[in-house]
């Protein structure tokens, strides 16, 4: 997911109650909500090399452990700085490194836990295994959760401000997110059990999530050939299997880490030219953003459908 609605995960967490378990709370959730996305950084190594890293190493079990207790230490440490030199807030709760350590935890956990939501995916296992998990659920920015969220996280703050129960507006957003999150969830099973039972009957099916619409999903069937149906278009020049793509990986290392990468993978053509494409990226939304060009004579040409 966005980093906004991670951002509003922990504040709701702390304004659910939590926060009063230790000073610097806040700071805790909403950054440790957000810090297994360092791995952003990696788009510095190049365009496709960086998507063989993005929601792996930093995703996975050993990040949820080193990462909380690096934020935890970190907090910890600068309110034993502020203290140190008279700048700390005397409204501050005091900073106990258990709590810190533990809130951290869970703002942590629940980033991979969003992440898997979408079609994208998160690799949960990494490095133990590069499996791709997805949920296919929630579409990677929902404006529905953005207003749910906001609006709760402002009517507990102001609430608190004024004397008021504070906790319940984000313990209600809190229940109806993961209400939220089951009627997604169903609509996805539905929609891939409807799709698997018809004609052509696919031995593959993705209930793509679609933006606002949350109740739509594209359906992206085919059988792992290279050749798919988005939303009932066709998408694929030719089967994969008419690419040497394992000479291609050992030439290009983009096209190495886009296949490493890619859930539904397939040939498309530019021109006079062959590239890689996701079918999951077809729409006109993310057509183009998520490709990369194959070398010259990695596919024949007589094997386009």
């Amino acid at each position: 997911m966005d980093n906004l609605t991670h951002s509003l995960v922990g504040a709701l967490i702390g304004q659910a109650g939590l926060k009063r378990r230790t000073g610097l709370a806040m700071p805790a959730l909403i950054i440790g909500a957000n810090i297994p996305d360092i791995d952003a950084g990696c788009v510095l190594i190049g365009d496709m090399q960086h998507l063989a890293l993005r929601r792996g190493l930093t995703h996975g079990p050993i990040a949820m452990i080193v990462l909380p207790l690096l934020l935890a230490g970190g907090l910890y440490a600068f309110d034993r700085w502020q203290a140190a030199r008279g700048r700390r807030p005397a409204s501050r709760l005091p900073v106990r490194f258990g709590w810190l350590w533990a809130l951290a935890t869970i703002a942590c956990l629940s980033h991979p836990a969003f992440d898997w939501l979408n079609s994208y995916g998160v690799r949960l296992l990494e490095p133990f295994s590069s499996r791709w998990f997805h949920g296919d659920m929630i579409f990677i920015i929902d404006l529905w959760l953005w207003l749910g969220m906001g609006c709760a996280t402002w009517l507990s703050v102001r609430r608190e401000r004024q004397g008021g129960d504070w906790r319940r507006p984000a313990r209600v957003m809190l229940a109806a997110t993961l209400a939220y999150i089951g009627l997604n969830a169903a609509i996805t099973y539905l929609a891939e059990r409807h799709a698997r039972m018809s004609e052509p009957y696919p031995l593959i099916a993705i209930a793509n999530e679609m933006p606002v619409a949350f109740w739509r999903r594209d359906m992206i069937i085919g059988n792992g050939d290279g050749l798919w149906q988005v939303a009932g278009q066709r998408v694929g020049a030719m089967p994969l299997a008419s690419c040497d793509l394992a000479r291609a990986r050992r030439q290009d290392r983009a096209v190495d880490a886009f296949l490493f990468w890619s859930r539904a993978p397939t040939i498309l053509r530019d021109g006079s030219a062959f590239v890689l494409g996701d079918a999951r990226f077809a729409g006109d939304l993310s057509r183009g953003r998520f490709t990369v060009r194959l070398p010259a004579g990695a596919c024949q040409e007589q094997g386009a459908g």
